[in-house]
C-alpha cells in the first residue's frame, strides 16, 4: 500500500521505531537471562525492573522481594562490558551507546545468598526505554519553564533526532551487509577459479599419465 502524503510517511516512521518495550520473564535460582537490543550510536538507554518471588504457601508471587539483588551486565557489539553492577530487588540502570549495533543486556539474581529463593522461581518485570523515550518531559517543562507549545516542539525535535539516528544506523547496517556480500562473492569467485585450475591440472596430469601408460604398453 502506497503512502499518499509526507505526513503519513512520517507517522509510519514514528510507529516503526518503537524504542520502548515492557515485558516480564521467569528465572531460576542460578539462571541468567540476556536480551539483544539494536541501538544506534550515542543513544541513551534506561532500564527499569522489579522482582517478585514465588511464594509456595500462597501459590502466588509476592508483591515485593526484600533482600534479593539483581546483577546487571551490558555488553556492546564488540562484546566489551560497558556496565556491570549489583542492584537491589527493584532497580534502574542507565547507559549510553557509543557503538551502533546489537547490545546484550543480561540479568541474574544473587539467589545463592538468599535461602528463601532456593528451589523457587523469580518473576522479573523489565521496562527498557531507548532514545527520546528516556526523557521525562514533565520534569523538563517544569525545570525550563516551557509552555505546552514549546514542550511539544521539544518533543518533536527529539523525535526527529532519534529518527536521524535510526536512519544512520540502518545505513550502517546496509553498508555492513554490502561489505559482507561483496566479501562472500569474492570468496566464491576465488573458490570457483581454484576449482577450475584444479580440474585443468588434474586433466593435464591424467593425459600425461595415459600417454605414458600407452607408450609403456607400446600401443602408441
Amino acid at each position: 500500500m502506497m503512502l499518499a502524503t509526507p505526513a503519513a510517511r512520517f507517522v509510519l516512521i514514528l510507529a516503526w521505531i518503537c524504542p520502548s518495550y515492557a515485558l516480564y520473564f521467569h528465572i531460576g535460582e542460578t539462571e541468567k537471562k540476556c536480551f539483544i537490543e539494536e541501538i544506534p550510536d550515542e543513544t541513551m538507554v534506561i532500564g527499569k525492573y522489579r522482582t517478585q518471588l514465588w511464594d509456595k504457601l500462597t501459590n502466588s508471587f509476592l508483591a515485593a522481594t526484600p533482600g534479593l539483588g539483581m546483577h546487571v551486565e551490558i555488553k556492546d557489539p564488540d562484546t566489551k562490558i560497558i556496565l556491570s553492577r549489583q542492584y537491589g530487588s527493584d532497580g534502574r540502570f542507565t547507559f549510553t551507546s557509543h557503538t551502533p549495533g546489537e547490545h546484550q543486556i543480561c540479568l541474574h539474581s544473587n539467589s545463592t545468598k538468599l535461602a528463601l529463593f532456593a528451589g523457587g522461581k523469580l518473576r522479573v518485570h523489565l521496562d527498557i526505554q531507548v532514545g527520546e523515550h528516556t526523557n521525562n518531559y514533565p520534569e523538563i517543562a517544569a525545570k525550563d519553564k516551557l509552555t505546552e507549545l514549546q514542550l511539544r516542539a521539544r518533543q518533536l525535535l527529539d523525535q526527529v533526532e532519534q529518527i536521524q539516528k535510526e536512519q544512520n544506523y540502518q545505513r550502517y547496517r546496509e553498508e555492513r551487509f554490502r561489505m559482507t556480500s561483496e566479501s562472500t562473492n569474492q570468496r566464491v569467485l576465488w573458490w570457483s577459479i581454484a576449482q577450475t585450475l584444479i580440474l585443468i591440472v588434474t586433466g593435464i596430469w591424467q593425459m600425461k599419465h595415459l600417454k605414458s601408460f600407452f607408450e609403456a604398453k607400446k600401443l602408441v
